[in-house]
């Protein structure tokens, strides 16, 4: 037997993978997703095959949502009525919020649920800080019931945090505490008839500081109830995780494929976060971000395997765009408008405009 395996804490970490159902996801993965491979849309003959994919409808319908976070600057030029009359006009059927007034005023929050109701908006979820040093600030650990109760009054199925489970370090048992404030914070939403969430970026994928064999984002999934907390993959950071992290610390490979995940537990993932980027060697995370359907990230593999594989069974996954620089003109001249429109009409099926 190995240290690791001898290693209390790692063998139990093992055993409530294998009892959640994510043993085997970093081992089943191919060596095409070491260090520096791409995720499986980057052959020739798929971007040969682009105009005709971009034809098909690649999210269902009903499902297609996007984070308002990419268009903070048009919500707090225009107030959230003229968003969403153009998020109405692009064919999204819901939102996820960043904030319920994103520098807008004073704005209740039945002014804001009659607003979504007004352009056939669904409000889906919404990102709320996890913690903060100041007891009067709107973060879970702080607020705990206005948080859940505010997310109730606007019809929100969910409500989560884009925080990483850092909050005491990057060990096992840090990301341990973490995972029983989540627990508590899905015990409270569930009290009120929502579910808590977590968003991924890419460091969730990486590896604890005290035991460098084991991936964090296991971690996470192995200490939280899948009763009480879900998952929110944001599919750009997860490959860019991919990009990252397919290497220990000491030099062994450690693959692993974020599809895998949703495969495993699909329904630990209702929400998640569609963006786009093509490989960019000079960046860190292997990416730099444009408009979904410009990228090298192949979404008709990602969103039709989920599909596919469970069809028929009770799945409620919805797809949300996402572009965190599009209020950038440097990274993005065409503007956080023009994003959201070209992103939805590849995702529904039509030409880029």
């Amino acid at each position: 037997m190995s240290s690791r395996s001898a290693d209390p804490q790692y063998a139990e970490l093992h055993r409530r993978l294998r009892r959640r159902g994510f043993l085997g996801v970093a081992a089943g993965a191919t060596a095409a997703t070491l260090l520096g491979a791409r995720p499986a849309a980057a052959a020739p003959q798929a971007a040969a095959a682009a105009d005709h994919r971009s034809c098909r409808p690649i999210v269902p319908r009903g499902r297609l949502g996007i984070q308002l976070y990419t268009l903070r600057d048009q919500v707090q030029q225009l107030g959230f009525g003229p968003v969403f009359r153009e998020l109405e006009r692009y064919g999204y059927d819901s939102v996820e919020f960043a904030g319920y007034t994103q520098g807008t005023g004073d704005l209740t929050l039945r002014q804001l649920k009659r607003l979504m109701r007004e352009h056939g908006l669904r409000g889906i979820g919404s990102h709320v800080g996890y913690y903060s040093a100041d007891p009067a600030a709107y973060t879970f650990a702080t607020q705990l019931e206005k948080v859940v109760d505010d997310a109730a009054a606007l019809g929100l199925p969910h409500v989560g945090t884009a925080a990483s489970p850092d909050r005491y370090g990057r060990t096992v048992d840090g990301w341990k505490r973490a995972a029983e404030d989540f627990n508590t914070y899905g015990a409270a939403a569930r009290a009120r008839g929502l579910t808590f969430y977590q968003h991924n970026h890419q460091m969730e994928f990486g590896f604890a500081e005290d035991k460098p064999h084991v991936r964090l984002y296991d971690v996470l999934l192995a200490e939280t109830d899948p009763e009480l907390v879900h998952l929110e993959m944001d599919i750009y950071w997860a490959y860019a995780g991919q990009h990252r992290f397919s290497v220990r610390p000491d030099g062994t490979p450690a693959p692993f494929d974020p599809l895998d995940y949703v495969l495993a537990a699909p329904h630990r993932y209702p929400l998640f976060h569609v963006k786009d980027g093509e490989h960019d060697e000079a960046s860190p995370d292997g990416y730099h971000m444009v408009d979904v359907g410009d990228g090298d990230i192949d979404y008709e593999h990602f969103i039709g395997t989920v599909l596919r594989r469970h069809r028929g069974r009770r799945t409620d996954h919805h797809w949300l765009m996402e572009r965190d620089d599009a209020v950038d003109p440097d990274a993005n001249p065409a503007g956080s408008f023009t994003s959201a429109r070209r992103s939805a009409a590849y995702l529904r099926g039509r030409r880029h405009p």
